[in-house]
Parts: C-alpha cells; sequence; structure tokens
C-alpha cells in the first residue's frame, strides 16, 4: 500500500467519522427540542393556573403592562412571576451549553483518536 492509498484511506475515515458526527448533532438537536418541551411542561405544571397564564404572556413576548392588561392583574405580582421564569430560563440554558460542549470536546477527541 503506498503513500497516496494510505491518505485516501485516512481522508475516508475522517470523512465517515464527521457524517456521523453530523448525524448525531441532527438526533441531539431533536433530543435537545423534546427535552426543552418536557421540561417546560414539567416547569409549568409546579404553578397555579394564574401563574401559568403570566408565564405563557411572557414565553409570547408580551411586556409586563401587557400582561397586567389582559389578565387584570396588579402590575408587582407580573413583575414577580415574570422575574422567576427568566431565573429558571437562565439555569436550563446554562445547562444545554454544558451538555452541547461536553459533546463538541468528546467530538473532537474522537477525530483526533482516529486521524
Amino acid at each position: 500500500m503506498d503513500q497516496s492509498e494510505k491518505l485516501l484511506m485516512g481522508i475516508e475515515n475522517i470523512l465517515r467519522v464527521a457524517s456521523d458526527l453530523v448525524d448525531e448533532v441532527a438526533r441531539l438537536k431533536s433530543v435537545e427540542e423534546e427535552c426543552k418541551i418536557l421540561k417546560e411542561k414539567v416547569f409549568m405544571n409546579q404553578f397555579t393556573k394564574a401563574e401559568q397564564e403570566v408565564f405563557s404572556l411572557a414565553i409570547d413576548g408580551h411586556s409586563i403592562s401587557e400582561i397586567q392588561d389582559i389578565l387584570h392583574k396588579e402590575e408587582c405580582a407580573i413583575k414577580n412571576q415574570k422575574k422567576y421564569l427568566k431565573e429558571v430560563q437562565c439555569i436550563i440554558y446554562a445547562r444545554s451549553c454544558s451538555t452541547v460542549s461536553e459533546f463538541a470536546s468528546r467530538a473532537s477527541q474522537e477525530l483526533i483518536r482516529t486521524s
């Protein structure tokens, strides 16, 4: 086996690993989306119906004053509920970023190992 054949085999191996990584990233994105939906459901189930209404409107992008008008609630109650929602979303986002970083690290190690 000459040098060019070895090089071609190495390139084929790298392309196969890259293809596998692309497939895995697509699968993980799908899983991540499912997890996001489930986390939202679990998160929302811990609150009263009134709190769920506020959170749903906040997620849809309504301002505090709009939510106040829609639900006829006091501004301070809506601000407290919306602040809590933002804190929880930040925690979930940080966990997701950590998972993606770990996957990327493992993927690059696999590429190095197979090269």
